[in-house]
């Protein structure tokens, strides 16, 4: 169909005929919101030059980049300047459907989308800019028993937003009340959220403009970026057609042009450009002589939205992958000239979707269609987005990809802007961080995954959900295959294929996500009774691997790190601290001379770590040169009261206790290989880390099973170390160890230093965050009955009937026979044998604090301290 092509025109009209079941579809082009008028705002080319400093430099007028600007302005950075090439809301935003809501999946998200809507509410009075914004509520329909489980899922993960964020799952009567048009007949359930709905993304834009110029930003249209550079001292020149600019920071907020924003400073961004397509009808009669505005509807089997617009319908499909289309020809750049204009429509892609939606709501089956809007908007590979400083370049921020993009502009913009002003994050985002993408992330990959995400946008979301498209990326263990044949059922982690678990025969090895316990679970159990009783094999080649060497190695590192560093030959657990005294990260870090040192994270921690450590390398001006070894160094764990047997047959190293104490380093050769060994596991048990050059990992994999053949040695996966790590007392970085939380609720004291002379980041907040304790982790003991589930992460925690806490963490132990979680309580509810209820799946659970660890761990303490330099630590670290 050959229609809604060329230039913005509001007043056009195209005539389609199109036949659809009975419908007769009439296409009118006009624009979808009451308060929306282009021309209105269109403003001539610039004829004057723009300043020549900035404090930040944003890029792009959509409401991502206007949100930012405003949100920097108003919180008092001075000299903000936003560069629009063409107009305000070009690109993805003018033609956006506008959703809001309060659900999200990502229970971190959930702040994001409180601090949005709460400002939707308000804009209108600060600016003077209407905004239409709608709240007629939204309900998420289950049309399957997993969806409905799904909503409990959803619902237990909610309960410490439930004041803020009214949510409740409604049955069918009361569906069909709030919304008197859907048939109901294969509806299970609903999730409804009161104050969702929709607003106008034009007007929006508008209001953040204004907001922006109030508190003193300046806005430039017609004005693109045609270059960007990194001066010495770490700021930009920005270079425009009216002059060049010097920033201190630079936001990428360009949408489907941030590749082209992206290719001026070296990156690749992970950001393709797909179609999506809304259509809207005339009015129909049953939708007028509604008394209220009928809520946003999500039939998620049918995968598409419904809401009302004016007194039609607008619908909005989210096509399978073989029908969707991704613009390809837009990988190497976006045609020169485009800004609104729209691709051609194609109502046989959705024609699935709306179907669907008719035999939902009967009224569609004789409804004219009057608008088809098919136009584009930015994914990233797992559609939510890229948000944060970028890795490798200093003040080079992004806020780019964002399939929430309106409902999430205040929320994410907002977050970008304290982390700005204040040097870090306000709260936990890890999901939406750029850092969390590689040179892995290659166009081959970048295709499947957001073809994949798109198409699947309304599948069901399991915990420990995985998702295979573009995998295996290049980042695999040369025992991958090995691994596979023995059974492993991989995980993805930062780009690594990881066994999660092993399937061996008699198994059931296919997938099966579930909120309840699954295929794995038997599996599990056997790993752990095979680690806690002989010995097991674990590829921790995913783990992020860094050297730090230079003449001011020890410096920085005393800098940024909250403990003594350790001595040579050994290895220490070192936090890092945010300037509130937050936890930034964890390393293991390993002492290999005065003035090198070789750094161990996790592998969703790499770039995340990474670019704290260069970033105030630079900035403090410290000598030191700091190089991921990732991609060349990987690394075994054999764990297990069996592990030091088993390797002490393949060298002649003394690996005794004396000889080898716990977190102590070693350097010898596995039948060839060279490996930097340090005893530890976390799994708890007696256990070593095998670190060695990448080619070498299956070489060394077949050596160590062969040689723990007797022992009865066996493979085991990440699954069976949260297990078992959970056991012993072991913290995770990302779980326990979040920017929520600082060392002392954490109960990290012992690998604190405050009393060390280094004044090291965070190190003034120390004092005052331990005398205004408020909340503590602890262990819970989770009474799960009968039930066949097990706590997880974000499970709400209750006490006399009010949500106290949640859980950061959770599994089956094995090794005492019970339900075991995590959770941040109240300091009066912290005591062992204090009781609580965990909720999960709709029911609450009772929970006792229980002294940890339950299980006791190969001893955590540092060897004796050694003088003396490993002069083998060359043959790893060359």
């Amino acid at each position: 169909m050959a229609f809604l092509r060329g230039g913005l025109a509001v007043k056009e009209v195209w005539i389609i005929r199109h036949a659809l079941r009975h419908a007769d579809v009439t296409a009118t082009r006009t624009l979808c919101s009451e308060t929306r008028d282009i021309k209105r705002y269109s403003t001539n080319k610039l004829n004057r030059r723009i300043k020549d400093t900035a404090n930040a430099v944003i890029v792009g007028g959509g409401a991502l980049g206007t949100a930012t600007a405003y949100h920097l302005a108003k919180a008092g950075m001075k000299d903000v300047v936003l560069l629009e090439k063409t107009e305000l809301t070009a690109g993805s935003t003018w033609h956006a459907a506008g959703l809001t809501t309060y659900y999200q999946a990502i229970v971190n998200m959930k702040k994001i989308t409180l601090h949005s809507l709460k400002l939707y509410g308000e804009i209108a009075r600060e600016t003077g800019q209407q905004v239409g914004f709608h709240r007629p509520g939204s309900i998420r329909l289950a049309k399957v028993p997993e969806r409905v489980d799904e909503f409990r899922y959803q619902m237990h993960r909610h309960g410490s937003h439930a004041d803020k964020i009214p949510q409740r799952i409604v049955w069918p009567d009361e569906i069909q009340q709030l919304h008197p048009l859907i048939n109901v007949d294969k509806i299970l359930a609903g999730l409804y959220m009161e104050g969702d709905g929709h607003i106008d993304p034009y007007s929006l834009t508008q209001a953040y403009a204004i907001g922006a110029r109030k508190y003193g930003a300046e806005i430039y249209q017609h004005s693109p970026v045609l270059g960007l550079k990194q001066t010495s001292d770490g700021k930009w020149d920005v270079e425009t057609q009216h002059g060049t600019i010097r920033a201190n920071h630079v936001v990428n907020a360009a949408g489907f042009w941030s590749r082209e924003v992206g290719k001026m400073v070296g990156l690749d961004i992970p950001v393709l450009t797909v179609e999506h397509q809304y259509v809207v009808t005339a009015s129909i009669p049953e939708v007028q002589a509604q008394p209220l505005e009928l809520p946003v509807l999500r039939d998620l089997e049918g995968s598409y939205y419904v809401r009302q617009e004016r007194t039609g319908l607008l619908i909005g499909p989210y096509e399978p992958a073989e029908n969707m289309k991704m613009r390809l020809d837009w990988l190497d750049g976006v045609p020169p000239g485009f800004g609104r204009e729209l691709f051609e429509s194609d109502l046989d892609r959705i024609a699935e979707n709306l179907e669907a939606a008719m035999e939902l709501m009967p009224v569609l089956q004789t409804a004219d269609i009057q608008t088809v809007l098919n136009g584009p908007m930015a994914f990233s590979p797992d559609s939510i987005g890229v948000v944060g400083p970028q890795q490798g370049l200093q003040n080079f921020w992004m806020i780019n990809g964002v399939i929430g993009g309106i409902v999430w502009s205040a929320g994410l913009a907002n977050y970008l802007a304290e982390w700005m002003i204040n040097g870090e994050p306000p709260h936990d985002l890890i999901e939406l961080d750029p850092a969390r993408y590689g040179k892995w992330t290659t166009r081959d990959y970048l295709i499947a995954k957001i073809t994949e995400s798109y198409a699947l946008n309304n599948l069901v979301g399991y915990p420990f959900e995985e998702r295979h498209a573009g995998r295996p990326t290049e980042r695999t263990s040369t025992a991958y295959q090995r691994m596979k044949e023995r059974g492993a059922i991989f995980g993805h982690h930062g780009g690594w294929e990881q066994p999660n678990w092993f399937a061996l025969p008699g198994d059931d090895a296919s997938y099966k996500p579930s909120f309840y316990r699954t295929n794995w679970f038997e599996p599990v159990g056997r790993e752990c009774k095979m680690v806690t009783e002989r010995a097991g094999i674990i590829d921790l080649t995913p783990l992020g691997k860094f050297e730090i060497r230079g003449k001011d190695a020890e410096k920085l590192l005393d800098f940024l790190c909250a403990c003594d560093l350790p001595q040579v030959g050994e290895c220490k657990i070192a936090h890092m601290l945010t300037p509130s005294g937050k936890i930034y990260a964890e390393l293991a870090v390993c002492k290999l001379a005065d003035d090198r040192f070789f750094c161990i994270n996790g592998a969703q921690a790499e770039l995340h770590d990474i670019r704290w450590i260069e970033d105030h390398a630079f900035q403090g001006n410290f000598d030191v040169q700091i190089t991921n070894i990732t991609d060349d160094r990987a690394c075994l764990g054999i764990a297990g009261p069996k592990s030091r047997e088993i390797l002490q047959q393949l060298t002649s190293t003394d690996l005794s206790h004396g000889a080898l104490l716990p977190m102590g380093t070693k350097n010898f050769t596995v039948d060839g290989v060279d490996v930097f060994a340090i005893r530890a596991s976390s799994t708890g048990e007696l256990g070593y880390e095998l670190y060695h050059d990448r080619k070498h990992t299956a070489k060394l994999y077949d050596t160590l099973l062969t040689a723990g053949d007797s022992f009865g040695i066996g493979d085991f996966g990440s699954y069976a170390v949260n297990a078992m790590r959970l056991e012993k007392g072991y913290r995770a970085w990302g779980r326990e160890l979040t920017i929520d939380y600082n060392p002392y609720e954490a109960g990290l004291e012992e690998f604190l230093s405050p009393e060390k002379e280094a004044n090291f980041i965070g190190k003034q907040t120390l004092p005052t965050l331990q005398e205004n304790l408020s909340r503590k982790l602890v262990l819970l003991s989770v009474d799960c009955g009968k039930d066949n589930l097990d706590p997880i992460i974000y499970e709400s925690v209750w006490s006399n009937g009010k949500v106290v806490g949640s859980t950061t963490s959770g599994a089956y132990s094995y090794s005492t026979k019970q339900s075991i979680a995590y959770a941040y309580l109240p300091l009066d509810l912290t005591s062992v044998g204090s009781k609580v209820e965990v909720e999960m799946m709709g029911n609450h659970y009772a929970a006792t604090v229980i002294q940890e660890p339950i299980v006791e761990s190969d001893s955590r303490s540092s060897p004796q301290k050694n003088q003396t330099v490993d002069e083998e630590v060359s043959a790893m670290f060359p």
